[in-house]
């Protein structure tokens, strides 16, 4: 455990594109990222961007053509996922922008986490949560609430013992 690679936080994403201009609209316009500046040492076209403590690069796909892109908002598929401060806010402007999106509802003892799911132009799945309603419980290997296989971590006992955790 512990921090062998001694890291300290996500600094950024890289995200390949079919169309920069229309990629960088929707993280300016539609996520609000703001363009920074970018080495000009790099040789092909990009663009980078920044906000919430996290850099997103957009790099321009030598072959846009070839690129495939996902159609169908699965929730359980890869994506980026953002919090929020009103997911009813969120939900309003999606509806506004036009933009098709995913609601789901994540319940855990009594705990209930509201998520958006959409895309990018890319087909980049993109999660708009109020994740920040569920308490983050570190896994233990000395604790008897959870329980483990290489592909699966799920809580054994009930919200008594987490309560516990929490309050330590």
């Amino acid at each position: 455990m512990g921090n062998p690679l001694q890291l300290k936080s996500l600094n950024h994403i890289s995200l390949v594109c079919r169309s920069l201009d229309k990629s960088v609209d929707f993280y300016v316009n539609v996520l609000g990222f703001f363009p920074i500046k970018r080495p000009t040492s790099l040789a092909f076209n990009g663009a980078w961007l920044f906000n919430y403590g996290i850099g997103i690069h957009l790099l321009q796909s030598d072959d846009p053509e070839s690129m495939t892109k996902n159609v169908h908002i699965n929730p359980k598929d890869n994506h980026i996922s953002f919090q929020c401060e009103s997911m009813a806010a969120v939900e309003n402007k999606l509806q506004q922008m036009k933009i098709e999106y995913v609601k789901n509802l994540v319940e855990e003892n009594g705990i209930y986490v509201d998520q958006l799911f959409f895309h990018d132009p890319d087909g980049t799945m993109i999660e708009i949560c109020n994740c920040d309603n569920i308490p983050i419980v570190p896994l233990s290997e000395n604790s008897t609430i959870w329980s483990c296989s290489r592909f699966n971590c799920n809580i054994q006992n009930q919200q008594q013992q987490i309560q516990q955790m929490i309050s330590m």
